[in-house]
């Protein structure tokens, strides 16, 4: 028995390392000031609102109770702002239905979208009474024209609840809440012709809507086809309410010429139909992972069939796993052009004589035109040219039937990312052309943890290039915008919104460094020694995204080793800082490998060497080794010459002890008749080590007791009695 709890210790651990080592980024970048501009307000939060206004050089800002105006190029500065305020009257009237004064009964500004005449729409949740204006920028001015509109159905009451909308062609699509308890929630279209979905579970049963985007099918279309708006979001799935509530995620597809109908569905959708996604995570076992947002990227030289959805799923138990999954957006539209539709059916259970709806696929006749189908070339020689003309018979279908039998399947039929650690909150796409002329999507993705990953799918390799800290304090982002007219990020979280470079080819000083970081934004410069931004004019560079091929890379000069002395008896800390996590960190001392002793301790940017002896002078390297998909590349991060003095140079003087004119924190290039004596920390860091010891004991020891009592799977349980 103790031989199986040994053997299930040591294939346990592994595999949670193998689990983190697979979605480590390669370099993590704390927080500093200078690596991003940023914006905030005192005594104003909630920046979870943005509009690129690109044609203006602003990006345009939806706080709590205010709208910003800031350059696009650098969200530092402010050019105009307008405060938007409930009134006192609005904010009692909110405190007195139970709502916090304090927070909950406030305008947050929640809606932000450019209309046709270059104007903004603008709405705000306003103490649970939402409204909505128009505003314009002009002469360096923001203005609210105080034409009041009623919000409801366009934003929502509650400042926290999830919610969608976006513009098409002036019309405001939204998906939200309907009343003041969050209870009925809808998928409106106003502004123009106002039409909503029906007010039946069947079509939207508890949903937390993600977002909302607009695909031109109608483009180039040999069916005379139309455009369709498409609403990601989750709820609970009525297929399976009598076992249990499941949450499921799904997309939803309405047509934008959509009219509503007559006599049945009057200014109600009829073409509305839904359908579920999946994002197949390792641990199937498990409730389905919830879709929390997606991003629509289009190729504009390419037809809207390859347009992919990108899509970030995380778990709804304690799970820290979070994903990306992507669809092709043939693979959604097909299942609603040719996919089977699920109907309810009525089963009676005669030992208790209740009953219960239970959905099954449909395998009946299908009427004509096509329940929840456009209207098309087809359609128009029936004589059916709006959806005011569609039979009784098809309205009747969609009404009863709008889930769709097949479910959707991500492109591989798996994530394209999956990593353990903070949740992802966020993501948005840039496709990138490297210098092998191959196009890439790079992913930024925000988190829970106020970070941006920055990740690429290599042909089914997940990479994850970098995690930058964008904020001084763990944070949620809410939202993540990207402008192609700057090449710059934009993320939006409680406490302000910062702005990133997409490419930070910079933080990589040597050749080897630089390709091995696979980031399709860089390249080696051979001509300046640089890693630089990738551009039309330096195909030359060198770069390998795909397999990491630092062989590419000329040989480096060699390094010159800084000059480092120390009394005998001292304490010496020589200082290496890896830029990998992948990589590993070998010390050599004069060519010979050093192992941890008890006098060298590996720290995790130093090498400390305690009570120096004669033994210790000689050249000490810092080395790299980091593997790819090619080789193992080693790199010299850092030397020292160490020279050792002797205590008869100056035999007054302990070895651990210091004269005043010989300070601890002599340069390094001191000369060695005046050598550095490092400060005494061996018992701090023979202390150290012993409680690192005492935990890992420990820890090691409550594994193997709950391995023992069966709560890992790799033990064979008891069988019962």
């Amino acid at each position: 028995m103790h031989l199986l709890l040994s053997l299930c210790v040591v294939w346990l651990l592994p595999m949670a390392w193998t689990l983190e080592g697979n979605s480590l980024p390669r370099r993590i970048i704390s927080y500093q000031q200078d690596n991003v501009d940023l914006f905030q307000e005192e005594g104003v939060f909630n920046y979870s609102t943005m509009l690129l206004r690109e044609d203006l050089g602003l990006l345009v800002i939806g706080a709590r109770e205010a709208v910003y105006a800031v350059d696009l190029h650098n969200v530092s500065i402010k050019f105009a702002s307008v405060k938007w305020e409930a009134t006192q009257a609005q904010t009692d009237d909110c405190g007195n239905k139970g709502k916090d004064p304090e927070t909950e009964c406030k305008n947050y500004i929640r809606v932000l979208h450019e209309m046709g005449d270059n104007r903004m729409y603008v709405c705000g949740t306003n103490a649970f009474d939402p409204q909505c204006d128009f505003m314009s920028y002009a002469d360096g001015t923001l203005t609210l024209e105080n034409k009041a509109e009623d919000g409801k159905g366009k934003c929502p009451f509650d400042p926290y609840q999830k919610f969608a909308s976006l513009m098409v062609d002036d019309d405001l699509y939204s998906a939200t809440s309907m009343d003041f308890l969050g209870s009925k929630s809808a998928l409106l279209r106003s502004l123009g012709v106002s039409i909503r979905t029906d007010e039946t579970e069947r079509l939207l049963k508890q949903p937390n809507f993600v977002s909302l985007v607009h695909i031109p099918e109608s483009v180039n279309s040999a069916t005379g086809d139309d455009d369709k708006v498409y609403l990601f979001f989750s709820e609970t799935a009525v297929e399976y309410d009598y076992y249990n509530k499941v949450v499921v995620s799904r997309v939803a597809r309405v047509c934008k010429g959509d009219l509503g109908g007559v006599w049945r569905l009057p200014k109600k959708w009829t073409s509305f139909l839904k359908a579920r996604l999946e994002c197949p995570i390792l641990e199937s076992w498990r409730l389905a992972y919830i879709i929390q947002d997606a991003y629509r990227w289009c190729d504009p030289f390419k037809p809207w069939t390859d347009c992919l959805i990108f899509t970030i799923f995380t778990p709804q138990d304690a799970s820290d796993l979070s994903a990306v999954c992507v669809y092709n957006m043939l693979d959604i539209s097909r299942v609603f052009t040719e996919g089977k539709y699920k109907t309810p059916v009525t089963v009676e259970i005669k030992e208790t004589e209740e009953s219960f709806v239970k959905w099954v696929m449909y395998s009946g006749e299908v009427p004509f035109p096509r329940p929840g189908a456009c209207i098309d070339d087809a359609a128009r020689k029936a004589n059916i040219n709006q959806t005011l003309d569609l039979p009784d018979k098809t309205l009747l279908f969609v009404k009863e039937k709008p889930l769709m039998d097949n479910v959707i399947q991500p492109v591989g039929k798996k994530p394209s990312l999956v990593r353990k650690g903070a949740t992802f909150t966020r993501i948005i796409v840039n496709q990138v052309q490297a210098a092998d002329d191959r196009m890439y999507h790079v992913m930024f993705i925000g988190t829970e943890n106020g970070t941006v990953v920055k990740a690429v799918n290599y042909d089914g390799e997940m990479f994850i290039i970098e995690e930058l800290h964008v904020f001084k304090s763990p944070e949620a982002i809410k939202i993540l915008r990207f402008s192609i007219v700057t090449d710059q990020l934009y993320a939006g979280s409680d406490s302000g919104v910062v702005q990133i470079p997409v490419a930070t080819c910079d933080r990589s000083s040597t050749c080897i460094d630089c390709v091995l970081n696979r980031d399709p934004y860089c390249g080696w410069d051979k001509e300046t020694g640089k890693c630089v931004a990738l551009s039309q004019l330096q195909k030359k560079l060198i770069q390998s995204v795909q397999d990491g091929d630092a062989s590419l890379c000329p040989k480096s000069a060699p390094n010159t080793p800084v000059n480092q002395s120390i009394w005998v008896g001292g304490n010496l800390k020589l200082h290496c800082t890896n830029p990998s996590i992948h990589a590993a960190t070998i010390w050599e001392q004069d060519g010979r490998t050093l192992s941890p002793t008890g006098r060298h301790y590996f720290l995790k940017d130093d090498l400390l060497i305690i009570n120096t002896s004669d033994s210790d002078a000689g050249l000490y390297s810092c080395l790299s080794v980091e593997r790819s998909k090619t080789n193992e590349y080693t790199s010299t991060l850092a030397e020292y010459q160490v020279n050792v003095a002797s205590s008869a140079i100056a035999p007054n003087v302990a070895p651990n002890d210091a004269p005043n004119d010989a300070p601890n924190d002599a340069p390094n290039d001191a000369p060695n008749d005046a050598p550095t004596v490092a400060p005494n920390v061996a018992p701090n860091v023979v202390g150290l080590y012993a409680a690192i010891a005492l935990f890992v004991i420990a820890f090691l020891g409550l594994l193997s007791w709950n391995v023992y009592n069966g709560h890992f799977t790799c033990i064979r349980r008891n069988e019962r009695t």
